[in-house]
Formats: structure tokens, sequence, C-alpha cells
């Protein structure tokens, strides 16, 4: 076996070194091949464990990372001793592929102000199961353009499995989450198709949030085909981050964003709720800072031919359980949509949350402190337009 770097059209170049499976000196030649990538490099991952003390890093364009498969090329982190993350990549026209990443010290793979990004096949896991000790993020790109994350796995991390921040002209598909507090997450993100993903057993499902204090807020989010059922893992993420506020039993969520539908999913046995739409008001940072751009208001947001059941009858939090048991008793349960209540009191014509093909939706009456919740839903009819599909410029 070999790790080889073949160029496009002369523009790479080849560096090979046998390496037997689980061969201890590959720790090294992988640094030291990603220091000295060029351009159009293909560096290669033999199948095999491979140990490492200190996160990897990348800053040069065009290189595809591949392994032999997300069950055969393990980097594991283990015993990580430096390094914020596994990988971090800072580079444009990066592919990772077919490999995993297990038991960063904190975030799995990190790719930083990069475009043209393609993650297919990659696994990453925090092997003990659920903790607060685990790192934040599992895929995480950041302030990234025309990302596309496919194929691939995330299980074990305390803030977010699947994660794209700040950025623009995204596809999540095909992807499985489970046992993260937030399977995935589209943050502050304008463009994104999240699909035929299936996310379970983790604290919330898919969360689609805007937070305060960033400067682009995010929109047009569209969420389709995926399954998303019994995430009723108990919430591990860390006292004072954001997804520390997500009930467990959380099934698809929209915080404070704009544009988002919400279509031909499988949504079930969501103990809290199978949707939430929500503002920062309802959240345990809603004291932060904010950019000029923030709408703490959820608005237009579209929910339609999805298939609904389950859920909603053991509500996470003494609120949430009380608000159930004033509306529907003590062998009730909430009904597919709740919804805190804040909108723009300047807003004309209302937040648009158009609700259709659902058992119902409570209003839980968040500006009068909870002291009213109903559950009428003639005001939440209304129909908006499709949101266009996501085309990723691949050039």
């Amino acid at each position: 076996m070999a790790l080889a770097g073949c160029g496009d059209g002369g523009s790479g170049h080849v560096a090979t070194a046998p390496v037997a499976e689980g061969d201890a000196a590959f720790a090294d030649i992988l640094r030291q091949r990603l220091l000295d990538a060029r351009p159009g490099d293909v560096i290669e991952v033999p199948a095999g464990r491979y140990s490492f003390d200190r996160g990897l890093s990348l800053r040069v364009d065009n290189v595809t990372l591949r392994g032999a498969g997300q069950d055969k090329s393990v980097l594991s982190f283990k015993g990580q001793k430096a390094g914020a993350e596994g990988l971090l990549v800072n580079a444009d026209h990066f592919t990772i592929e077919n490999l995993a990443i297990e038991d960063a010290k904190g975030d799995g793979l990190k790719i930083n102000e990069a475009e043209h990004i393609t993650i297919r096949g990659v696994r990453v896991e925090w092997t003990g199961g659920p903790s607060t000790s685990n790192g934040g993020y599992g895929l995480y790109p950041v302030r990234t353009r025309n990302v596309l994350i496919e194929d691939s796995i995330a299980i074990g991390a305390s803030d977010a499995g699947i994660y794209v921040g700040q950025s623009r002209d995204v596809i999540v598909r095909n992807n499985r989450a489970e046992y993260n507090v937030a399977g995935i997450e589209v943050e502050n993100t304008v463009n994104a198709d999240v699909h035929d993903n299936i996310a379970t057993s983790n604290t919330g499902g898919i969360l689609v949030f805007n937070m305060p204090a960033l400067q682009q807020p995010g929109g047009n989010v569209r969420v389709f085909r995926n399954q998303v059922y019994a995430n009723n893992t108990g919430n591990f993420g860390a006292k004072g981050t954001p997804v520390a506020s997500v009930p467990a039993g959380s099934g698809v969520v929209v915080n404070s964003n704009d544009d988002v539908e919400i279509f031909d999913n499988e949504i079930r046995d969501n103990k809290t709720a199978n949707i939430i739409v929500s503002s920062v008001y309802s959240t345990g940072y809603s004291d932060d800072s904010r950019s000029e751009s923030f709408d703490p208001y959820p608005e237009r947001i579209s929910v339609h031919g999805n298939r609904l059941s389950g859920g909603g009858d053991a509500p996470d939090g003494f609120d949430l359980k009380a608000l159930k048991l004033a509306l529907f008793g003590l062998n009730g349960r909430l009904p597919d949509v709740l919804w805190d209540g804040y909108a723009n009191p300047d807003l004309s014509g209302g937040p648009q949350i158009c609700l259709h093909d659902v058992s119902g939706v409570v209003n839980a009456d968040g500006p009068n402190g909870y002291r009213n919740p109903g559950h009428d839903a003639s005001s939440f009819g209304c129909t908006l337009p499709p949101l266009p599909p996501v085309d990723l410029k691949r050039g």
C-alpha cells in the first residue's frame, strides 16, 4: 500500500511510501504530505487505523484527501494532546472522502473560509458515546460557499454532528446523524438544501438557526425528504452554548430564521414536538449581543406535505410539561407543531407561519409569560410560494 499524490496535467506531484495497515509511521507521513501538498494532489489514506497525538492541517487549494472507506481508513485522535481539531482546512476546491475521523479533542473536521468544498463518505465519531467532553462539531464548514456534504455519518458531537455556519449555497444530503446534541444544524446560512438525511437519537434532529451576534442573516433553507425520528437523547451540550437550550425530544427546530420550507419529510416520535418554531426570546442566549441585521422573529415558514406521527407525549423541561398538562391533560400530547408565540408586532400580515398536513399547533404565548397558551390553528392556513432549489456552482 502507498500514500500517493498525483497531479492533474503535471500540476501536482507524486510521493509514495510503503505503508502497512496500521503502520505507526503513517501519522508522520500524512502530516508531512499535507504540509507539502501542491494544487492537484490526491493524497490517499490506505486501509488501517492510524493514531495521531496532534491535529492535522491543510492550507493548499485543489487537494483531495481520499481513504479506502469510512470504516476502513480511520484517523484516530484519541490520544490527541495538541490542536483544536482533528483536521483543519483553510483551502478552496477541497475534497475529502471515504475515511473516518474518531475522537478528536475538539472539532472533527473544520473547514474555514473556503469555496467549492466536497465532503463525501466521511464518518466523524466520538466512540465513547454522548458526553459533554466530546468535541463540539463533527463536520464543520464555516464561512464557506458552494458546499456539498453527502453520504457521511456524524456520531456523538457535543454541539452539532453536521454543521454549516455563515455560509452560502450548501447541499447536505444522504447523511446520517445520531447521538449528537444537534444532528444537523444550518446556522446563519443562505441557500441551503437539507434532504434525504436520517437524523435520529439526537437531542434535536435538524436545526435551522440564526444567531444574534453574527453579521450574515440566514434564509432560503429547504428541509425535505428527511427521516427525523426519536430524537430524545438528553441534552449533553456544554452549559452556556446555544444548543444547551434545545429541549430533548425536538424533531425539526427553526429559530429566528426566515424563509424556511419543510416538506415531504417523515418526522415522528420526537417527545417534545416534531416541529418547533421559535424566537431567540425563548432561548438561553436571548441576552447576547446582536448585530444590526439580526431579526429575532421567525417569518415565512412553510410546513407542508410531511408525514408526522407520535411525539409530544413527554416534553422536556418543567415549562413544557406544564404546557402539555394545561392544554391536553395528563395523558394528552402536544400536537405536531409548537410555536413560542413571538411575532413582530409591527409586521403587517403577521409572521406567515403556514402549516398544512399537521395534527395541530400550540401557541405557547411566550410574550405574555406563557400565561394564556392556545391551540387555535385558524391563522396558520396560509400558503407561501416554494423556495428555489440550491444550485452549486462547482467551477
